[in-house]
């Protein structure tokens, strides 16, 4: 089974940091939501940062402003992760040098249409 942060997941069910932790784990993946204001989400206990999760992740999907992904993006690295998701948003041209930089592969897309699943029907 795959492992992956939702950064940035949301305890709003119409937000689409909300609606990707339903997309992952409908596939059976293990979801790990990031956000620090949350004790859970969808169920599952909501961690406050990156470095929090004890476990291995596969990928790491973003739904954060972009003055805020430099500094995740460096701790995703820091924990060994290769994947992550730029979410509509998410990306800026600094974020994608930075990604660059730091070795990890960045895909500028919807993570829940990447793992299969349609927005409007989560």
């Amino acid at each position: 089974m795959k492992n992956i942060a939702i950064v940035g997941a949301s305890a709003n069910p119409e937000k689409f940091g909300n609606k990707a932790v339903r997309a992952y784990r409908q596939r059976g993946w293990n979801v790990y939501p990031i956000n620090p204001k949350e004790a859970t989400i969808e169920g599952l206990k909501a961690f406050k940062s990156l470095a929090e999760i004890t476990e291995p992740l596969d990928e790491v999907s973003l739904y954060l402003p972009p003055p805020a992904v430099p500094a995740v993006l460096r701790e995703i690295a820091a924990k060994g992760v290769k994947r992550v998701w730029f979410n509509p948003g998410t990306e800026s041209e600094a974020a994608l040098t930075l990604a660059e930089e730091l070795g990890l592969e960045a895909i500028v897309a919807c993570s829940i249409v990447g793992v299969g699943a349609d927005p409007g029907t989560l």
